[in-house]
């Protein structure tokens, strides 16, 4: 058998349903027995104490655990201090809260807003607002908390009902922080036939009520009576302080008069001093900017004179590199043709030797030859001697012989005439190249003095240089001149600063003059409300002065302070004081 377990619901669901339950029964139980009493209620009336407690736990439902540097803190004020971003009206309930001194925690505060809330009968808005915001709510509760879902929107439709109420709670008195929230069941479990009475017990509760409300009002009376005492005895201190910082005023503004008339003088002089000053160092500033342009104009007229140079001279000098170079490539060609004849001549003179050998070698063959002659002839003599018949034989041989010989003779003539036209066109050639070796190194001399003035003029071009110079001294005092001049112009607008700061200090002591004699000290019986806001001063709204213009505000219209040239540290001052007084301290920084 399978057992069937019956399922098992969220702990959180079951304290939503049974708060919401609770918080019916305690809305319904109040508004009967408010309808029922016919009058205003108080914090002693036991159906709205728990009511108020059932509110209390509907709020700490899920809420999450904050930590602080103090400790782990749960309190409920934290997400009712949103209904003042959300709800500008809850604002005053917010700050009187805070005001109160007797409350110390979170929760004490919130407990005294929501008295506060049901007072003015607006805590169900509040509640709506609070609602409607959910994701704002997430920062301080759980998801399944009460007031996270649809159980929240059904309590704040059931506080609707709560404005049929009228309550009169005194929150000052009591203990808020230190009660305990406990829910009392006896209250909703009564009979409601045991609750039908007759007309003597009706009138019975009607006195039983008129005592309590007489009690309950003999105990404001108390309380306000001591609350008079003690703001009497804090009036008559404020007073004692009043008349003390009066005198002390009367005593600052006699000096302060004295300071205004010594500051009067000094200021004319100071005046006159920075107006001769002033147009010192304009009529200085005109002269210097006169000079200056002339100056200028100076140098804009040698500048563009000395660039119309600049640039003649380079482009002479590009035509005297333009005529080095090609006079460079003549000498190269030059050079290498002088080679050239150099070795034609040395081949020349090889070829000269050459044939001077050869024709000393032709002499030697030619005396050898007629050394064989004369040989032979004298064998042939020798031979014709001894042999007589030859004679004819010996006559031909001789004039065989002379023939030979004449030959032999032209052609050493002819060798010789051959040798000599060899000789004299070699001669001939040499000459030529005497002549163009003179051609040539007179042309080379040529060079040398054009190469010469040609580095005499680069000498002048490396002097004009020298001009460049001059002209890029001229440009920086030029700039030098331009940041006096600017100089000079920061030193007026610096003149003009001061002379508008101390017109900014005549002004303010002439405000101080009128603060001083014109705004009055309003006595604390003549103002009702609060000048700015209009709201009726009473117990828990305090009357404060401004010390600037000596009206009377709350303390949320005059929270500011500032220090007053009356008064040697902050004093309070009024909203519309405090924002005239930083715009005119914005304007003079």
């Amino acid at each position: 058998m399978h057992l069937c377990c019956p399922a098992v619901k969220d702990p959180m669901v079951v304290e939503r349903s049974n708060l919401l339950s609770m918080m019916k029964l305690s809305i319904k139980v109040l508004i009967q027995s408010s309808l029922s009493l016919g009058r205003t209620l108080d914090s002693e009336y036991p159906p709205l104490q728990q009511f108020f407690v059932v509110l209390e736990h509907c709020l700490k439902h899920g809420l999450k655990v904050r930590k602080t540097f103090i400790g782990q803190n749960k309190s409920i004020w934290a997400p009712l201090e949103l209904i003042e971003k959300l709800c500008p009206e809850s604002a005053d309930i917010s700050t009187s809260v805070r005001d109160m001194p007797g409350i110390k925690t979170g929760l004490g505060r919130a407990r005294a807003w929501l008295h506060l809330a049901l007072m003015q009968k607006k805590i169900a808005d509040y509640m709506k607002e609070l609602i409607n915001r959910r994701e704002l709510l997430g920062e301080f509760y759980e998801p399944g908390a009460l007031i996270m879902e649809e159980e929240g929107a059904v309590i704040v439709g059931m506080l609707v009902g709560l404005n049929v109420i009228d309550a009169n709670l005194c929150v000052k008195g009591e203990d808020l922080d230190s009660q305990v929230g406990v829910i009392d069941f006896s209250m909703y479990l009564k009979d409601p036939q045991a609750t039908e009475t007759t007309q003597d017990d009706s009138k019975m509760t009607a006195i039983l009520d008129q005592k309590h409300y007489i009690e309950e009002l003999n105990r404001h009376l108390s309380c306000t009576v001591t609350d008079l005492q003690a703001k009497m005895d804090s009036l008559e201190k404020t007073n004692s302080k009043l008349i003390e910082e009066l005198t002390a005023a009367t005593d600052r503004i006699n000096a302060l008069r004295e300071e205004q008339e010594q500051l009067k003088q000094e200021n004319a002089h100071i005046l006159q001093t920075s107006q001769r000053k002033e147009e010192v160092t304009l009529q200085d500033s005109q002269l210097e900017l006169e000079t200056y342009r002339q100056t200028r104009q100076g140098l804009d007229e040698m500048y563009s004179v000395v660039w119309k140079q600049y640039k003649e001279e380079k482009r002479i000098r590009q035509e005297l590199q333009k005529e080095l170079e090609l006079q460079i490539g003549l000498k190269q060609e030059m050079e290498v043709a002088m080679k050239l004849l150099e070795k034609d001549t040395h081949e020349k003179q090889d070829t000269l030797v050459a044939l001077r050998q050869q024709l000393d070698q032709v002499k030697n063959l030619n005396l050898q030859m007629f050394n064989k002659a004369q040989i032979i002839e004298m064998y042939e003599m020798i031979h014709t001697i001894y042999k007589p018949n030859k004679h004819e034989y010996l006559h031909r041989r001789l004039q065989n012989s002379e023939n030979v010989r004449k030959n032999t003779d032209e052609s050493q003539n002819e060798l010789r005439s051959e040798m000599k036209g060899k000789v004299n066109a070699l001669q001939k050639r040499l000459t030529d190249l005497d002549t163009l070796r003179a051609g040539l190194e007179s042309e080379l001399s040529t060079e040398k003095e054009q190469r010469q003035n040609l580095q005499r003029e680069l000498h002048r071009e490396q002097d004009n240089s020298g001009l460049q110079m001059e002209l890029l001294d001229l440009r920086q005092e030029k700039k030098q001149l331009q940041q006096l001049c600017e100089e000079q112009e920061q030193a007026l607008q610096e003149m003009g600063l001061h002379l508008s700061q101390s017109k900014l200090k005549m002004e303010d002591f002439k405000e101080v003059n009128k603060a001083l004699k014109g705004h009055a000290w309003l006595k604390d019986d003549e103002a009702t409300r609060c000048k700015q806001c209009q709201k009726e001063f009473s117990i828990s709204r305090r009357k404060h002065h401004c010390r600037n213009c000596g009206d009377i505000y709350c303390n949320s219209c005059s929270s500011n302070e500032l220090a007053l040239p009356s008064y040697p540290r902050p004093v309070r001052v009024c909203d519309i004081c405090h924002s005239l007084l930083l715009q005119r301290s914005s304007i003079r920084s």
